[in-house]
């Protein structure tokens, strides 16, 4: 009897070392599932999960879309002819004129008609609407009488024709910005605007602007 017990003993301990080794297998078999899993899922980039974006919209009055109507090409080509004049009378007052407030006017005139032109001409393109390359007779005519004068007649003469012209292309502006339906129209509009109420300002400060000329601009508002 003893000697079939120490037989017996090394025969269990094999089998509790078997079952022991079989668990741990298990176990280190499920610890690599888990860290498998986890891996896998940080993997995944954090757009799979995000929502997906929404496409940017289109902002108001971009590119070029809507009809371009007669009173729209008729803008356009005042815009240009307003540069034609009114760049070659900014440089003149740079030489022919008395008063710094003259000058400083013209400096204004300058500027801002060179960067409405470029406008101007790149909508012409984009429009496919044809612009003048020549002011009109009256005001080349208006150019003629500021190359004749000096000092302070041309002060006064340059903010006479200047303050007209302005005051009388604002209301057609209101009219375009208002009623187009080109977004190229439309910005354009709002950048001569712009610029022409600064032009407007900078004339008054020159303290000529008379109440005739007011008078001029007025009788052309339609009633």
């Amino acid at each position: 009897m003893k000697s079939h017990a120490r037989k017996s003993q090394p025969t269990s301990s094999r089998g509790r070392l078997i079952a022991a080794t079989v668990a741990l297998i298990a176990a280190i078999a499920t610890v690599s599932v888990w860290l498998s899993q986890r891996n896998s899922s940080a993997d995944e980039p954090a757009s799979a999960h995000a929502p997906a974006a929404r496409a940017p919209l289109a902002g108001p009055g971009g590119g070029n879309t809507g009809a371009v109507g007669a009173l729209d090409k008729t803008f356009l080509t005042k815009v240009r002819q307003a540069g034609l004049w009114e760049m070659p009378a900014g440089r003149l007052a740079q030489t022919h004129a008395s008063s710094e407030a003259i000058k400083r006017a013209g400096m204004h005139l300058l500027e801002g008609h060179s960067k409405l032109d470029q406008l101007a001409r790149e909508d012409s393109e984009a429009l496919n609407v044809p612009i003048p390359d020549e002011a009109t007779a009256e005001q080349q005519g208006w150019v003629d009488q500021l190359e004749k004068a000096r000092g302070k007649e041309f002060d006064q003469i340059f903010v006479d024709l200047l303050r007209a012209s302005h005051g009388k292309i604002f209301i057609t502006i209101g009219e375009v910005r208002a009623t187009t339906k080109n977004s190229l129209i439309r910005r354009l509009a709002t950048q001569t605007n712009n610029t022409v109420q600064d032009h407007m300002e900078v004339l008054e400060d020159t303290g000529l602007v008379t109440d005739a000329t007011l008078d001029d601009v007025a009788s052309t508002v339609p009633k």
